[in-house]
């Protein structure tokens, strides 16, 4: 049996620093927020990690925690708790219909409410008082479980007869496995959705999420704008463009956003940005002063999550159809996203770049992992098959979605980092 972890006495303090007060204020509420959002952690874990990764700075604070679990609910936030940069009113695209208008409910079935994406669209569509949630999914968390990539047509018709939803977002796919385990998580539960939809009387609105790997390499220095031809160089890419299709082919009133590369909190620890603030994590807890990277020269157009969300709300509201991008409509190297993680992290040492074809990250290998001292970093190929340039044309979210993205890049890695310190 797994031994029993003693219950701690008292308080435990857990460290929160930074180079001036306002940084100081700025991490205690992402200290909050992310420890609000898993209620996993336990307080030692989160006072052990942050008394050994928080850098030596001139102001810095204890938060008191006591008990042994952080524990937490899943609760309908207020719109101010979700986005620092929202105003108090919520917005409304340009060309929206009268779905939530009059007072009236927009009953939304969100499709895999438990992903990356996913958990920010249902905290921001939780925020519109006007929506009545529904989350479908694989979890047990989920309000009605469904596995889309077995389940019948002809059940999901029925549930979607019985609930009668407004808008179906789906957020549900998968980015690791092979060919078929990609098909069929995210092309075949997307056949799955658009033939129920079709059969269902419901009349729904089909929100679907795609990605910016349908569209593969682009050339450097170019926006990619929605119509362009493409081409994408991974079957992930392939399994996402052929689940574009059959949405645009349903003859639904369907609308894809195209996500460029989403951060910021919850961004998976083996992502590419997630990995660079894993290794810095270990670079400062074990007192190294250089960490040597490569393939940092890959551009990507980095887009935060909560931003993300604040599309989907908008596109489930607007009456926009075919292929919209969400990006910034800015590349940004690498090199300069670790660069100014080191700085919202605090790591005091150097950033060496080593030789390595450009689009394979190269971190160190943790020798905590068995691997020995001097053992050459590990490479990992992108994984979005895009090569080493990627940047979105986002003028046609501004126009039909009345969108554009508030979160800067430094605010999306600040809160990557937090979420790299609390991990033991």
């Amino acid at each position: 049996d797994e031994p029993t972890r003693p219950e701690p006495a008292g308080l435990l303090p857990v460290p929160v620093t930074g180079t001036v007060p306002e940084a100081l204020r700025a991490q205690a509420r992402r200290l909050h927020a992310h420890v609000a959002a898993r209620p996993d952690l336990t307080v030692p874990e989160v006072a052990l990690s942050a008394a050994t990764t928080r850098s030596a700075t001139p102001h810095r604070a204890a938060a008191p925690g006591g008990g042994h679990r952080i524990r937490g609910r899943r609760r309908r936030p207020s719109p101010a708790s979700l986005d620092p940069h929202e105003e108090s009113s919520h917005e409304r695209p340009p060309d929206h219909t009268a779905r939530a208008q009059g007072g009236r409910t927009m009953r939304v079935l969100l499709i895999g409410a438990n992903g990356y994406l996913g958990r920010y669209v249902a905290d921001r569509l939780l925020a519109d008082p006007a929506v009545q949630l529904t989350a479908l999914g694989r979890g047990d968390d989920a309000d009605v479980r469904f596995d889309l990539a077995t389940g019948s047509p002809g059940a999901l018709t029925r549930f979607l007869d019985a609930v009668h939803p407004g808008v179906v977002v789906n957020c549900a796919g998968t980015t690791r496995g092979g060919a078929r385990e990609l098909t069929r998580h995210n092309t075949v539960a997307v056949a799955t959705i658009c033939e129920s939809l079709r059969r269902s009387g419901c009349g729904a609105r089909l929100v679907h999420l795609g990605c910016a790997s349908e569209y593969g390499p682009s050339q450097p220095g170019s926006s990619t704008a929605e119509d362009a031809v493409p081409r994408p160089g991974g079957p992930y890419g392939v399994s996402k463009l052929a689940a574009t299709e059959l949405v645009l082919g349903s003859g639904l009133d369907a609308v894809v956003l195209r996500v460029f590369s989403p951060v910021g909190p919850g961004t998976p620890a083996g992502s590419p940005l997630g990995r660079l603030a894993e290794a810095m994590r270990r670079a400062m807890q074990s007192g190294d002063n250089e960490l040597k990277l490569g393939g940092l020269g890959v551009q990507r157009d980095f887009v935060d999550v909560r931003d993300v969300a604040r599309a989907v709300h908008a596109a489930s509201l607007s009456a926009a159809q075919g292929v919209v991008n969400i990006g910034t409509g800015r590349a940004v190297r690498l090199r300069e996203a670790a660069a100014v993680l080191a700085r919202v992290a605090g790591f005091g040492g150097s950033l060496h770049e080593l030789d390595s074809p450009p689009a394979r990250l190269v971190i160190p290998a943790p020798a905590s992992e068995g691997h020995a001292v001097g053992t050459p970093p590990t490479a990992y190929p992108y994984p979005d098959g895009c090569g080493t340039w990627q940047q979105a044309d986002v003028r046609t979210a501004r126009d039909r979605l009345g969108w554009r993205p508030r979160i800067v890049l430094e605010e999306s890695l600040a809160d990557i980092w937090m979420e790299a310190a609390c991990r033991i």
